[in-house]
């Protein structure tokens, strides 16, 4: 039996059900393994003093220490995140919150791998704690984990510290782990771990049902992700409003939304482009399913998991060529890749609208994705990472009972 801490500061709680989804269910799938035994450590990090109960922040301090978030034991202990220093003391606050609850855990589980689900700052506490536990280190890497914080000057030789001593590293694409490479991390620790989808859940529906239940009638075009500046709305809003007769819908929260809503009313299509706001991941199936295209504009991403959910769906996406995008959009039936200008998104979408792929085609782009081969694959590679640590130890037994 392989006993895994997985350690994430991206895993949602009671407060932020959409917070790292894809965290939470690859989490779940490992759990699931017949030969696996499995705890989740999911750090919250808080302002000092009262900056933690500004509105907008308090509810965190209110989640409970440590619960059993759908089958799975969970410890969420706190961490404080000082302000206006970049990140700069982010890992060394983590490590010192997680000795005394990971000295707990292992007094009853004594875990043989750490699993850091996100770079930054988890990565840097794990290989702190993977050196005072002796037991090996993964880290995984999604996107802004090492696009920001490994060229961010206060914390990068932390992040390429950590990648130089975790034991494997896991990135989303094969242009993440050239990414991670550039960084100066050891190319041949680095295995591309493919996000999963579930293809039941996110598959083809009646469109043109789906639209009018969502009183729409007319091509529609869907966008999914935070709205900030990264994820390129202002984009896709823009092209949309100078496409006639198209509307679009905006799933997400965040920051930008203001700006976001300031840019719809200029264009004059606000009867045609909406902003729903943060919407449950359990309906984003439906959204995505009634919509012809998805339109991403990201200037960085490692690989979104809204590409993969869309192809799943039947639906083709309109992306920027970032991160792993031309892994994903490898024919026609996928979509196109489109300059980060409203004027190439707009003619990307329009082509697509004006000669659609068949929902059959695009799904089939999207086949290997899937949960289930996500959970073999990151199985072999921790249990891998311990049967080669315990090997150098010259212990021919790797697990457990």
């Amino acid at each position: 039996m392989l006993r895994v801490l997985t350690l994430s500061t991206l895993f949602p709680d009671a407060t932020r059900r959409n917070f790292g989804v894809f965290v939470e269910r690859q989490t779940l799938g490992l759990a699931a393994h017949p030969d696996v035994d499995l705890r989740a450590v999911a750090p919250i990090g808080l302002l000092p003093g009262p900056l933690r109960y500004l509105p907008g922040r308090s509810a965190l301090t209110t989640l409970p220490a440590q619960e059993v978030w759908k089958g799975i034991p969970v410890h969420r202990p706190r961490f404080t995140a000082w302000p206006m220093t970049a990140g700069r003391h982010h890992a060394r606050a983590l490590e010192r919150a997680l000795i005394p609850v990971l000295d707990a855990i292992r007094a009853d589980f004594a875990f043989d791998v750490i699993d850091a689900s996100f770079f930054f700052p988890d990565g840097p506490a794990a290989i702190a704690l993977g050196r005072r536990y002796g037991v090996p280190v993964s880290i995984k890497a999604r996107g802004a984990d090492i696009h920001h914080w490994g060229r961010n000057p206060a914390t990068a030789a932390q992040v390429r510290a950590a990648g130089q001593g975790a034991d494997g590293l896991l990135a989303v694409s094969d242009a993440m782990a050239d990414d991670m490479i550039a960084l100066g991390m050891p190319a041949d620790r680095i295995r591309v771990h493919a996000t999963g989808v579930d293809q039941d859940r996110f598959a083809p529906v009646d469109r043109n049902r789906a639209k009018t239940l969502l009183g729409i009638s007319g091509p529609l075009i869907v966008s999914v992700g935070a709205l900030i500046p990264r994820k390129g709305h202002d984009v896709v809003i823009e092209a949309v409003a100078a496409l006639p007769g198209v509307s679009l819908r905006i799933a997400g929260a965040g920051p930008d939304l203001a700006r976001l809503e300031a840019l719809v009313a200029h264009t004059g299509a606000a009867d045609r482009i909406r902003l729903l706001g943060s919407v449950p991941h359990a309906d984003i199936p439906d959204l995505i399913a009634a919509a012809d295209v998805m339109a991403l504009a990201s200037s960085s991403e490692g690989l979104a998991n809204a590409w993969v959910e869309a192809l799943a769906s039947g639906t083709p996406i309109v992306i920027t060529d970032a991160g792993g995008a031309r892994e994903v959009v490898t024919s026609p039936d996928a979509g196109r890749i489109a300059a980060r200008t409203p004027a190439a998104f707009a003619a990307a979408i329009s082509d697509l609208l004006q000669a659609p792929p068949s929902t059959a085609a695009t799904r089939a782009t999207a086949a290997r994705f899937t949960w289930e081969a996500n959970t073999a694959a990151l199985y072999a590679h921790l249990s891998g990472l311990v049967r080669e640590r315990v090997e150098r130890a010259g212990d021919p037994a790797p697990f457990a009972a």
